[in-house]
């Protein structure tokens, strides 16, 4: 008779790691959506800041892409199937699509609420993957949040 394991191939619990996958399914859902928000936002923008704002958003969105890539490896490494459908990445997002927009204030403003969405639920995520013993996950979220906090107050400076 087989024993059957609790631990996942990493050495974690099965049942904390599920949950730690949906929440990063949840998270890679985001950034899926808040990629092609800046996308749009690099590629549509217009005025007086076209310049500036068209190079920060291509900085901005290469950023993002890089950590869609690492979070659903992390899913993968976890023993999960990362989400791969734009269906999927807008049904499961906090976020929403931005449609049509031009303005560079208003792209940035959308850009701060988008990086407000991922920080608060990366915090979230730190406490779950540091309750379940993951300090990969833990290090990965606490990396991308100092990162995006960083962005937050320069996007935030730009505005005022």
């Amino acid at each position: 008779m087989a024993r059957q394991t609790t631990t996942n191939a990493i050495g974690l619990d099965k049942a904390k790691s599920e949950k730690l996958i949906s929440s990063l399914n949840d998270l890679l859902a985001a950034y899926q959506v808040i990629y092609m928000n800046t996308r749009g936002f690099h590629w549509n923008v217009k005025g007086p800041q076209f310049f500036e704002l068209h190079l920060k958003f291509e900085e901005l969105y290469n950023a993002h892409l890089l950590k869609v890539d690492e979070v659903a490896e992390r899913i993968l490494t976890l023993g999960g199937v990362p989400i791969h459908t734009f269906s999927d990445a807008v049904k499961l997002s906090g976020v929403k699509e931005s449609r049509g927009i031009s303005d560079g204030q208003k792209a940035v403003k959308i850009s701060l609420e988008g990086l407000s969405w991922l920080i608060s639920h990366q915090r979230d995520l730190q406490k779950m993957a540091q309750d379940a013993g993951d300090e990969g996950t833990a290090a990965l979220m606490g990396d991308y949040i100092r990162e995006q906090e960083k962005l937050v107050w320069m996007y935030s400076a730009y505005l005022n």
